[in-house]
């Protein structure tokens, strides 16, 4: 998820060449609306976007009891923000620009946890 259009086309992408399927959105309450408890076995999420981040995305999961692992992908390299996701409970923080390798091995860790 990720407001930045080019951002979510080219994750999709990537994931569709290794035989991915993925769900694309551009905000956290448009995924919100379609999600539903194994609906999805992972979340890749950047942090800024309009109305809620994806730090408030990550924390509304886990009130409503989901342990799906969520992978931030942001520009924002502030210690602060990287320690708040962890400690919210994401399962990976990566910075842009990011690469490929990195967020697959991530990707395929966290589709192995579930």
């Amino acid at each position: 998820m990720d407001d930045d259009e080019a951002v979510r086309e080219a994750l999709s992408d990537l994931l569709l060449v290794l035989e991915l399927s993925c769900h694309t959105f551009d905000r956290a309450e448009a995924f919100m609306a379609d999600y539903v408890p194994g609906r999805y076995d992972c979340l890749i999420t950047d942090v800024s976007m309009p109305g809620h981040s994806g730090l408030d995305l990550l924390q509304r999961l886990r009130d409503i009891g989901s342990s799906m692992p969520v992978i931030i992908v942001t520009a924002d390299t502030r210690p602060a923000t990287r320690s708040h996701a962890m400690r919210g409970g994401a399962y990976a923080y990566l910075t842009k620009p990011i690469e490929s390798e990195a967020l697959l091995r991530h990707l395929q860790s966290a589709l192995r946890r579930e």
